[in-house]
């Protein structure tokens, strides 16, 4: 199970990581069920050396669930330590920098792979309890569908 950590001292360092935020045509949002730990979350990951956060997320969101994706809007960047410190179960401890994306799908089918237990379209009032804490505030902040991004 990922949780959060609140010894900020044990981070390995500091990752920039993407997120993004896709509703259906039904408002529904998609969520991806994280094999690292079970609980259910935004599909995203760590931008890689040479790769922008645009890039990123296309990539991350293509590798974690078949789709590909373009940009809406820019939903906000999350760098709270009390948020944003995480532990692995493997014992790992990052501090995220997160730049969440709200995307639209431009072709492809859901498909799983080994960091994807599963994929499924929620409505948005019935999120699983499960839910990563840091990945419903983005999910709160995108549906507030403000013009100008969060910054927390």
């Amino acid at each position: 199970m990922i949780t959060l950590e609140p010894n900020y001292e044990r981070a390995l360092g500091i990752r920039p990581s993407v997120s993004a935020v896709i509703f259906d045509r039904r408002g529904r949002l998609l969520l991806q069920q994280r094999s690292d730990g079970g609980q259910w979350g935004l599909p995203g990951g760590s931008v890689e050396i040479g790769e922008s956060v645009r890039d990123a997320v296309r990539r991350e969101v293509r590798e974690e669930t078949g789709l590909t994706v373009s940009m809406r809007r820019l939903v906000g960047v999350y760098s709270e330590p009390a948020r944003q410190v995480v532990r692995y179960p493997d014992g790992n401890v990052w501090h995220y920098v997160n730049v969440c994306f709200e995307c639209s799908v431009k072709s492809g089918a859901l498909t799983t792979c080994d960091e994807t237990l599963a994929l499924e379209y929620f409505p948005v009032r019935r999120l699983p309890p499960n839910v990563l804490s840091n990945h419903r505030i983005r999910v709160r902040d995108a549906c507030m569908h403000r013009a100008v991004p969060f910054v927390r």
